[in-house]
């Protein structure tokens, strides 16, 4: 009490940021939990009927179809999401000119900038049939007819797949550079003294150093990875909906079209489930606490 006392100034500045959370997060939460156990009507009353919701959900097949999808999508994004900023980082490491080098950085970290609204735009565009940067190289190799790729199956996951790491592998790129910049210099010249070349120095010092880095990349990428829903609401179209659905576009079809709202707190709350038990599942594998501790 005589520490809060002494800085009550400091703890009267942390209310409008808890009010914040309450408001914003907490309470939503809550209130969600609640809709998640209810036949939530938007007038008149909403009787509670226990976990009918989640049953419903369980068992509707466009549920298994959405959670296929999701985590084919996912598990894409997640494996080549974070192998290929590694190895870009460690290319951009190995350049000499630093004036490349910056511009390298500086032109793959731009697309982390925009919204899937204008990267979605800029593929639509590319992959377009019609005068497509695509398909007038393809044309330029010889292929006469134009491909269709946003409304073929095909290549429905591979699409949403590689736009995914194309946006954010700059971004990634750029925490591994920094990790790589905060390396003792002394461990590359002791190697060098025992006659390493460059290729031992990335294996035996380099990529041990980056360890850190990728367990928190890691796990920063399974917390979000079963919340897609920007680029999938954006690239999606009724001829591949069925390939790309996922578990965020099922929760926006129940409760935005279709105004189940109980059904989609229950499926909201799934997926906050298993978010939480991937999380903890990747902390233990990783040995991310004991490493912290």
């Amino acid at each position: 009490m005589k520490a809060i006392k002494r800085h009550y100034s400091l703890y009267l500045m942390l209310i409008p940021i808890f009010l914040y959370f309450f408001v914003f997060a907490y309470y939503p939460l809550f209130r969600g939990l609640v809709i998640s156990f209810q036949d939530f009507r938007i007038i008149g009353e909403s009787p509670f009927i226990g976990l009918d919701n989640y049953l419903f959900i369980l068992k509707d097949p466009e549920f298994l179809r959405v959670t296929i999808n999701t985590f084919a999508i996912s598990g894409g994004i997640l494996i080549l999401g974070f192998i290929f900023p590694i190895i870009l980082a460690l290319s951009l490491n190995e350049v000499i000119n630093q004036t490349f080098k910056r511009f390298t950085q500086t032109v793959i970290y731009f697309p982390h900038l925009f919204s899937w609204v204008v990267v979605g735009g800029i593929w639509i565009y590319l992959l377009s049939p019609d005068g497509g940067l695509v398909n007038e190289l393809l044309k330029w190799f010889g292929n006469e007819e134009a491909i269709h790729f946003l409304v073929k199956e095909d290549y429905a996951k591979s699409i949403i797949i590689l736009t995914a790491i194309w946006k954010d592998m700059g971004y990634t790129c750029i925490l591994y550079l920094a990790a790589i910049v905060g390396i003792n210099p002394s461990l590359y010249e002791a190697a060098s003294i025992d006659g390493a070349n460059r290729w031992h120095k990335i294996r035996h010092i380099t990529i041990p150093q980056l360890v850190p880095t990728m367990k928190i990349v890691l796990l920063l990428n399974i917390m979000g990875i079963l919340r897609i829903f920007d680029q999938i609401f954006i690239l999606s179209n009724p001829a591949i909906a069925r390939e790309v659905s996922v578990f965020m576009t099922y929760t926006y079809e129940k409760g935005i079209l279709e105004f189940q709202m109980g059904i989609a707190s229950a499926a909201a709350f799934l997926v906050l489930l298993m978010t939480l038990l991937l999380t903890f599942i990747t902390r233990k594998l990783i040995g991310y606490d004991e490493e912290s501790v």
